[in-house]
């Protein structure tokens, strides 16, 4: 069994990893942490959880996540990097549902987060955990960084197009649209029923701190640097990530044969048959990415459509994808439910 800690179990995130945790046969959860909850039961304050689980929030100076195999930190940006070094020193692997580590310039991470990074020595050791392009790293790892949820659906949308060298590189375009439980369980007006009800907009036209992670992404697998508009937008429904990701051809290919051969092999990449648009529900609840690709009118654009669930394949559940890859397990394991509808 693997011993289990989570830092900072009382959002979004946190609970969709207790959720899926509790169902995993190898996972033993040892502690849950939370300053404000410590004391508090998890099932009071998670009751899709009562009889799951009765372990009670934890206070973070007293747990003991030394004695775990491995941690998880669903907590905000900053955190994880304080407490990293020393988990890691203690045997500990870790993975960081944040952006802590992901980008591997610093001073870019700094400029986009705002705030020193407090140990930047194990930026360079951390692995990004996109298993489709970093598996073979990932199981090799003490430190994963867990993508983002808009980076996790562009990047495997945009990835057979830069591996085949057949776009414009310098004219990639992202518009995406998110559900309000990526902005977190927290209480700000941009998120309350009556402001983002029967609403639709676009935000972080300007810049958006996804857009250099997933810049960085793409530039890793073409080899240089990528000229990417991101646009996303807020719309009014709790989960999902809905990606239409533009690049210019550059040189003729059977696009829905491309995706279908990339994907083949990958558990949790679906790609739809032509002529198929995939919609949100279609993934929610689920570590699916589902993929449709279209070249309207036979032009020399391609459309591909990219969906996830922004909680699981965009956070809890690749976070235990790769979890299953550190510890040898077969990677569906405890991730393979199917998605809900209605």
């Amino acid at each position: 069994m693997i011993n289990v800690g989570i830092v900072g179990g009382t959002g979004y995130t946190g609970v969709e990893l207790l959720r899926l945790l509790v169902q995993h046969p190898k996972v033993r959860i040892k502690t849950i942490t939370s300053r404000g909850e410590a004391g508090l039961p998890v099932a009071d304050l998670f009751t899709n959880l009562r009889g799951r689980i009765d372990l009670k929030f934890s206070d973070p100076g007293e747990a003991k996540l030394n004695k775990c195999d491995l941690v998880f930190f669903a907590t905000p940006n900053g955190i994880a990097m304080q407490q990293t070094e020393a988990l890691l020193q203690a045997g500990v692997k870790v993975i960081d549902l944040a952006a802590d580590f992901r980008i591997k310039d610093v001073a870019v991470w700094e400029k986009w987060y705002g705030m020193e990074h407090a140990c930047p020595h194990l930026v360079a050791e951390a692995v990004y955990g996109l298993p489709e392009i970093n598996r073979e790293q990932v199981r090799q790892a003490r430190l994963v960084a867990n993508p983002g949820c808009y980076p996790t659906a562009v990047q495997l949308g945009f990835l057979p197009l830069i591996e085949a060298g057949i776009v414009d590189l310098d004219h990639l375009i992202a518009d995406t649209k998110s559900g309000v439980s990526g902005a977190g369980r927290k209480a700000e007006v941009h998120t309350l029923h009556a402001e983002a009800s029967d609403n639709f907009k676009a935000y972080g036209v300007p810049g958006h701190r996804h857009l250099p992670e997933i810049s960085q992404g793409l530039a890793n697998v073409a080899g240089k640097p990528v000229g990417l508009t991101f646009v996303p937008h807020l719309v009014p429904m709790i989960r999902g990530i809905h990606a239409t990701l533009y690049a210019k051809l550059t040189q003729k290919v059977d696009l829905q044969a491309l995706y279908e051969k990339r994907y083949q092999n990958e558990a949790f990449v679906d790609v739809l048959p032509a002529g198929k648009h995939p919609e949100t529900r279609s993934v929610r609840g689920s570590n699916l990415c589902r993929i449709a690709v279209h070249q309207p009118q036979n032009g020399n654009t391609a459309v591909i459509l990219s969906v996830t669930d922004n909680l699981v394949k965009g956070a809890a559940g690749q976070a235990i994808q790769n979890m299953n890859i550190l510890f040898e397990l077969p990677e569906t394991m405890g991730i393979n439910q199917i998605p809900l509808l209605p």
